[in-house]
């Protein structure tokens, strides 16, 4: 094994499932409901995405932007203990994360959110003790010398802020080489959506779906699912042996 491949925590993993978190696993973007209500409201949080979306800011700064909102009026553990009570999952993810932890397929969550607040969330929505057996690969929090909070970026010199491609390419350079599914909807993911062998797109109707848009727009093959019930079925068909890669991108 190399030096790098050594400090894999899953670099035996024939299968590795990488999924974004907001939005994704959960029923609603917590950044979102940050910011919607806590921070600069729903109207400025929508004008900041379409500067994204249209290339005039990049995601790093726009998600500053928003973040900062919220802690101009809340304190971290209020922000947090907000996020962790209301924030519900995807119906189907328990089921899901049930199914890969019987056939030892790790569970990877990587987010451009904070882990303290991730964290804190799936503690109460699965228990302690299963969620202390997903990875979580995101961004910290920084507290300020005048008291208030900050987010810190995992990677502050990219346009990402979070380049969720770092997370999941070193694993393409093993060489045994397992096979790497990736769950995501938004624009946070399209650094991402590239390194997968097989991306799995959430897409619900009424919302905007951008990580979609995006895909169609730039011909990347994804399989479109609306709870995490569709991914486990796909998923269990590729290790199981019902169904490859191509065969599930062509349904």
């Amino acid at each position: 094994m190399s030096a790098s491949s050594s400090l894999l925590p899953h670099a035996q993993a024939p299968y590795i499932v990488f999924t974004d978190f907001d939005g994704t696993i959960t029923t609603e973007d917590s950044n979102d409901a940050a910011t919607d209500n806590l921070g600069c409201g729903l109207e400025k949080r929508r004008a900041i995405n379409l500067e994204i979306l249209n290339g005039t800011k990049d995601f790093r700064d726009a998600f500053r932007e928003m973040i900062d909102s919220v802690a101009a009026n809340k304190t971290f553990d209020e922000t947090r203990e907000y996020l962790r009570s209301r924030i519900k999952l995807d119906a189907g993810f328990k089921s899901f994360f049930e199914w890969c932890k019987a056939h030892d397929v790790p569970v990877v969550i990587v987010s451009s959110g904070m882990v303290p607040i991730i964290r804190a969330i799936m503690e109460n929505l699965v228990g302690k003790e299963d969620a202390a057996k997903i990875d979580i690969i995101a961004n910290d929090v920084e507290y300020l010398p005048d008291g208030k909070w900050t987010i810190k970026f995992r990677h502050p010199e990219s346009g990402f802020g979070h380049d969720k491609s770092r997370s999941t390419s070193p694993y393409r350079d093993l060489e045994h080489k397992p096979t790497l599914f990736f769950c995501g909807d938004g624009v946070s993911d399209l650094s991402a959506a590239r390194a997968a062998d097989l991306l799995f797109v959430k897409v619900v109707p009424g919302h905007t779906n951008d990580l979609s848009v995006h895909c169609d727009r730039e011909k990347i093959p994804y399989v479109a699912f609306e709870q995490f019930l569709q991914v486990k079925d796909a998923v269990a068909d590729v290790i199981e042996k019902r169904a490859t890669i191509e065969q599930l991108l062509k349904q």
